[in-house]
């Protein structure tokens, strides 16, 4: 079984610049509240990392 991460989205991307949105919508988060169950990569953390103030880990599985 492969590693997953919970993430939920905390932050709006009102007034972001269009790089945050397009990497809120590149992991498959636009409204907020939303959780999504993402594969645990290098690619998927840098993105979370990159818009770590509107997105948070909620759970590690795996």
């Amino acid at each position: 079984m492969a590693k997953t991460i919970v993430v939920r989205q905390i932050g709006s991307p009102i007034r972001r610049p269009a790089k945050q949105r397009a990497t809120l919508v590149g992991l498959g988060l636009n409204k907020m509240h939303r959780t999504r169950e993402l594969e645990d990569t290098p690619a998927v953390r840098g993105m979370v990392a990159k818009i770590s103030h509107m997105v948070e880990i909620v759970e590690e599985k795996g």
